[in-house]
C-alpha cells in the first residue's frame, strides 16, 4: 500500500493516556500554586501544551527516514547550541542552560535529548549484525559521550544522566555482548571515585543528604525530608484537592515542578499515586508496542529510545520525591511545569507516531 496515513492511524490510546496525564499535571500545578506568588503558573502550562500538540501532530508528518538522514546534521547543530550555551547562556539557579527565545527561556539540552534518540537510532539501525562489536560499542559511546560531558559542564546532572539509558537501551537491543556489559560496568565502578571529585559542592551534598537527610534538617536534607512528610501524610485516601498542609504552606520545595508527585501525593494519597503511575505504565506499555510494529530497526529504535527517557524520567523523579535515590533535578514528565521539557516529550511522541503512521507504508 502506498496510502498516505490518514488521522485514523493515530495511535488514539496513546493521545488520550498522554492528554490525561497533562490533566493531571494542570490541576495539580494549580492546587500548589493558585494561593502564592505563582498564582496563574497553570495557565502557562496550558499554552505549553498547545503548542507541543502542534509541533506533535506536525512532527509525526513528516517521513522519519529523512529526519534520521539527517541525523549527523542534527548532531552538529546540538554539539553547536550547547557550546553556545555555555557561552553565552542565561544563568539561573547558578546553573547555565538557557538561551532566550521570543521572550521565553529555552533549555537546550532538552531539544538535544531528542536529537540523540534520532543520532542513537540512527547508528544502531545501520549495525547489521546480531552482535555489537566492540568498536560500534565505543563509537556509540563518544557519540553520547560528548553532548553529555558539556551537558555537566552547564552543569545540568540530571538532564546528563538521561542520556545514559538512550545508550544502554540501544546497544542492549542493537545485540550488546555480556562481556562488554561486565566490563562496562566495572569500569563504571571504578570510575565512580573520580565522579565524585569533579562533582560540584552541591551535587555532592545531595548525594550526602540522600543517605542521612536528618543530619541537615534545614539545609541540604530539607528537600527529601519534606517531600517524604507530603507524601507520607497523605495516606490512602489524600487530603484533598487544595487541603494539603505541606503543599499549601509552601514546604514542599519546587512544588509545582520537581516534586509535584509530593504534592500529587499529599492531595491525593496512595489511590492518586496509583492512578498516576498506572498511566505512566500504560503510556510506557503503548509506546513498546508501537516499537514491535515498527515497520524496520530504525523506527524501532527512535520509539525504544523515547520509551528509555520517559521511563528513566519517571522512575528517578518518583525515586527522588521518597527519598530513594539523590535529588538530581529531573522533571515528571508533562506534570511537571516546564516548558522545554514539555515540548521535548510532545516532540518525542511526535517521532512515535510519525513511525507509527508509517507501518504500513511501502
Amino acid at each position: 500500500m502506498n496510502d498516505a496515513p490518514g488521522t485514523r492511524d493515530y495511535d488514539w490510546w496513546l493521545l488520550a493516556i498522554l492528554a490525561t496525564i497533562c490533566a493531571l499535571g494542570v490541576i495539580e500545578i494549580y492546587s500548589a500554586t493558585h494561593g502564592s506568588a505563582l498564582a496563574g503558573m497553570q495557565n502557562k502550562q496550558l499554552r505549553w501544551l498547545v503548542v507541543g500538540f502542534v509541533l506533535m501532530f506536525a512532527l509525526s508528518r513528516l517521513d522519519y527516514h529523512l529526519i534520521l538522514d539527517q541525523a549527523p546534521i542534527l548532531y552538529l547543530i546540538g554539539i553547536a547550541a550547547l557550546i553556545a550555551v555555555l557561552a553565552f547562556g542565561h544563568t539561573r539557579f547558578g546553573a547555565k542552560r538557557w538561551i532566550p527565545i521570543l521572550g521565553e527561556f529555552l533549555q537546550v539540552s532538552e531539544l538535544v535529548k531528542l536529537i540523540i534518540i534520532i543520532v542513537i537510532a540512527r547508528f544502531f539501525a545501520d549495525v547489521r549484525t546480531d552482535e555489537l562489536s566492540l568498536q560500534d560499542l565505543i563509537k556509540a559511546g563518544l557519540i553520547v559521550g560528548l553532548p553529555l560531558a558539556l551537558i555537566l559542564k552547564q552543569p545540568d546532572l540530571g538532564t546528563a544522566l538521561v542520556l545514559v539509558p538512550l545508550l544502554v537501551v540501544g546497544a542492549f537491543l542493537a545485540g550488546l555482548q555480556w562481556k562488554h556489559a561486565a566490563a562496562i560496568a566495572l569500569i563504571g565502578l571504578l570510575m565512580l571515585p573520580v565522579a565524585w571529585r569533579v562533582m560540584k559542592p552541591y551535587q555532592r551534598e545531595r548525594v550526602t543528604s540522600f543517605m542521612h537527610p536528618e543530619e541537615d534538617a534545614k539545609g541540604s536534607g530539607y528537600q527529601v525530608l519534606q517531600s517524604k512528610i507530603a507524601v507520607g501524610s497523605g495516606g490512602f485516601w489524600g487530603k484533598g484537592f487544595g487541603n494539603g498542609t505541606q503543599n499549601q504552606l509552601g514546604y514542599i520545595p519546587v512544588r509545582y515542578s520537581d516534586f509535584i508527585m509530593s504534592a500529587w501525593a499529599e492531595e491525593q494519597g496512595f489511590k492518586g499515586v496509583l492512578l498516576a503511575l498506572g498511566l505512566y505504565m500504560a503510556l510506557l506499555l503503548r509506546l513498546v508496542q508501537n516499537a514491535q510494529r515498527a515497520k524496520d530497526r530504525a523506527g524501532m529504535f527512535l520509539v525504544m529510545g523515547v520509551a528509555a527517557a520517559l521511563g528513566f524520567h519517571v522512575l528517578v523523579n518518583v525515586a527522588m520525591v521518597i527519598g530513594a535515590m539523590p535529588v538530581t533535578g529531573i522533571p515528571l514528565p508533562l506534570m511537571s511545569y516546564g516548558g522545554s521539557a514539555t515540548l521535548f516529550v510532545f516532540l518525542a511522541i511526535g517521532l512515535v507516531m510519525n513511525v507509527r503512521l508509517r507501518r504500513f507504508v511501502n
